[in-house]
């Protein structure tokens, strides 16, 4: 089934591409139909192929436009470098201290991402037009109306990402795309309360209409649709990400509660833990039932193209030397791997940081380790990817003096099954998760503390641990002496504040490297505590003799400016006058 959608999805980028091209090939002295495209009127007379191109969007990403956000939501935050040849390797630097972001750095990376963004919503207008003409008379009342809900379902995700990013954006729908008025639709025509309230609309409907399960893997369902409002309805619980509208003081119990409901569905569903936690993180199960919604890649191999639907957004992600391209982005800290520290099989939640530690293969010694640390950060002298013969050492790593020895493991396969694309980059056919079953239940853990219920919310996150501490055997063997991990006792979940302090700790060793840290410490309303106690202590950090990260000198996080990104300084001046600039970055 998943083979068909990827048939699909080729066809449907030459669709819409061609669309494009007869849309921008006239102008007010030649009017001449374009030759070997499909014209829009033909392409919109096509509901379902309509609403295809509208799902290849998913994944028609680049490493300077990320779907994923890992430069957004990883680098930004305390657990992960940018990593590279350097700080100017890429545009992503400022993200990563802050300091330096304005409206022009990184401009293009920014304007790229805000303008992709843009052209999927596009995307997913037409669908929705083409549904709206031709779908009843093509494809019959219920089947329009289920490609109506994954459309719809689409364009939230998508809409979802840019308000997480910017704030206030324009509400570019159908309506604006029939009646021709993007160039008059301003970002301040919603307040960002009513943008969030129009995105959980669209995932409403698409919750309303959408089976529980589709006949089709790689499509929206029912259940998606749920945990992706539980997303939203906690997203908005907390405050509205400013930090001085956010945190514990401003949580709404009527969201939290909403977290409950539709995760309960889930919880429900057809979809589960996955037995072992390092499985999760392989191409061969990526479409497991931990997968609740993910954008969907494969190998030409699979899908009889040239090559293949390959995941570029994380292409600079490989080990260095390890991969016939491997660039060494996205590079775990040394803070991130001292949180994975256990004392008694349970976090050092005080004094994690307070010395730095790194296993060493074959050493044990007093200081052990959750499991997941090596699932998901990469170690000198350990196997890579589990491979023993693709050992890491400190020659795998590019720039040692600015980004040290760790490397990311969870977006790449192992070395043996090869790069799906690999000159003169590389990519790899891994799916990008979107929402994985954990992820929901720690969503609900979060809630049922928020609302009281803390023994329940102790249930869920001892299962998580339970796991983790069952993912030894089959794949980190040669750790198993530098492992411990043991359940939290009732006395943890004594009072809201230390069962919130466990939630908070479990997000980030459970959902470390994939590309949320940032988002979570925003919500949390600690994103400025946080990170400027990271960099401070961060700077200073040395592996075996060799020190790095120096340039965290020089950053620092503004609340009430830095929690969202400056409006791109090309989309401020397409329009002049259009559209508002978030608040400190005038």
């Amino acid at each position: 089934m998943i083979t068909k959608i990827y048939k699909k999805v080729a066809a449907a980028c030459f669709v819409c591409c061609g669309m494009t091209a007869a849309l921008t090939s006239c102008n007010d002295f030649i009017d001449v139909d374009p030759q070997g495209v499909i014209s829009e009127d033909l392409a919109m007379s096509q509901p379902d192929e309509m609403v295809t191109s509208a799902y290849a969007k998913l994944g028609d990403d680049w490493y300077t436009y990320p779907f994923n956000l890992w430069p957004y939501g990883d680098v930004s935050s305390d657990d992960a470098m940018k990593g590279g040849s350097g700080t100017t390797d890429t545009d992503y630097h400022p993200v990563e201290v802050w300091s330096t972001l304005t409206a022009s750095t990184p401009g293009g990376h920014m304007d790229e991402l805000w303008y992709q963004l843009y052209c999927s919503i596009s995307r997913c207008n037409r669908a929705l037009v083409s549904l709206e003409e031709y779908g009843k008379d093509k494809l019959g009342e219920e089947k329009t109306k289920i490609r109506e809900g994954e459309v719809r379902f689409l364009r939230a995700h998508f809409y979802f990402k840019l308000v997480q990013l910017w704030y206030q954006v324009p509400w570019v729908d159908e309506e604006v795309y029939k009646n021709h008025t993007e160039e008059q639709t301003r970002n301040d025509q919603f307040t960002h309360e009513e943008l969030m309230n129009m995105i959980v609309k669209d995932f409403q409907f698409a919750y309303d209409v959408l089976p529980a399960q589709q006949s089709e893997g790689g499509r929206a369902n029912k259940i998606a649709a749920a945990a992706y409002l539980a997303k939203c309805y906690l997203t908005m619980a907390w405050g509205d990400g400013y930090e001085a509208n956010t945190g514990v003081g401003h949580i709404n119990h009527e969201y939290m509660n909403k977290v409950l409901e539709y995760t309960e569905v889930v919880k429900n569903s057809q979809y589960g833990y996955l037995e072992d936690y390092g499985d999760i993180f392989l191409p061969e199960y990526k479409n497991s039932k931990e997968s609740v919604f993910a954008v969907q890649h494969s190998d030409y191999q699979d899908d009889n193209t040239l090559f293949g639907r390959a995941n570029w957004s994380n292409m600079l992600n490989g080990c260095w030397q390890m991969w016939s391209c491997g660039w060494d982005f996205h590079k775990p800290t040394q803070n991130l791997v001292n949180a994975f520290k256990t004392k008694d099989g349970l976090p050092m939640f005080n004094d994690y940081n307070n010395v730095t530690a790194y296993p060493i293969n074959g050493v044990p010694t007093a200081q052990k380790w959750d499991p997941r640390l090596f699932h998901t950060v990469g170690l000198p002298t350990f196997p890579y990817k589990y491979e023993t013969e693709y050992t890491m050492t400190k020659d795998n790593s590019r720039t040692p003096n600015t980004y040290g020895y760790y490397a990311s493991l969870k977006e790449v396969p192992q070395r043996s099954k090869g790069e799906t694309f690999d000159n003169p980059w590389q990519a790899f056919a891994m799916n990008d998760y979107v929402i994985r079953y954990t992820d929901v239940m720690l969503m609900r853990a979060e809630a049922l503390i928020e609302t009281g219920k803390l023994e329940d919310a102790r249930t869920i996150i001892n299962d998580i641990r339970q796991r983790a501490k069952n993912s030894v055997a089959k794949h980190i063997a040669y750790a198993a002496d530098q492992c411990e991990i043991s359940l939290y006792p009732a006395s943890y979940f004594a009072s809201k504040d230390q069962a919130r302090q466990c939630l908070q700790w479990e997000r980030r060793l459970e959902l470390a490297m994939e590309n949320g840290r940032y988002f979570d410490l925003r919500r949390w309303g600690i994103a400025s505590q946080t990170l400027n106690k990271f960099f401070e202590k961060e700077k200073d950090v040395v592996y075996d003799g060799q020190t790095y990260a120096q340039y965290y000198k020089d950053a620092h996080y503004t609340n009430g400016k830095n929690e969202y990104l400056p409006l791109p300084y090309n989309q401020l001046y397409y329009v002049p006058g259009l559209y508002n600039q978030n608040k400190g970055y005038n």
